[in-house]
């Protein structure tokens, strides 16, 4: 089993930035593709970045490429999102989720992911 946390999240202007970190305990992810979605009040989960499991390869929906930046750390067993000129309609609940298949692709859909973190929040006012 994977227990995975994500911190970093909070309120924000627009233009600002926030860190997103995802910890992952209980196994270690180093083989695993990782992601981030998020989802709005009222509005379906959607994918926002991923990345391979070595970290040479990324992934990014449409409406974050240029802004936000995922990367990750094997030996701490972390994962983050670098959130930079952030928009009001960035704000939702922020999730990590974890692809259990190790050295397999960086993918975009969520059922794809096996373990996924509680959210956190981030909110951007405007």
């Amino acid at each position: 089993q994977v227990q995975l946390v994500e911190s970093g999240g909070g309120l924000v202007p627009a233009g600002g930035s926030l860190r997103l970190s995802c910890a992952a305990s209980g196994r270690t992810v180093s083989t695993y593709p990782m992601g981030w979605f998020r989802q709005a009040p009222g509005k379906e989960r959607e994918f926002v970045a991923a990345i391979k499991w070595s970290g040479g390869s990324t992934y990014y929906a449409d409406f974050v490429k240029g802004r936000f930046t995922i990367s990750r750390d094997n030996a701490k067993n972390t994962v983050f999102l670098q959130m930079n000129s952030l928009k009001p309609e960035d704000t939702a609940v922020y999730y990590c989720a974890a692809r259990a298949r190790s050295y397999s692709s960086v993918v975009a859909t969520a059922n794809e992911y096996d373990y996924w973190g509680q959210g956190t929040q981030v909110t951007v006012s405007s």
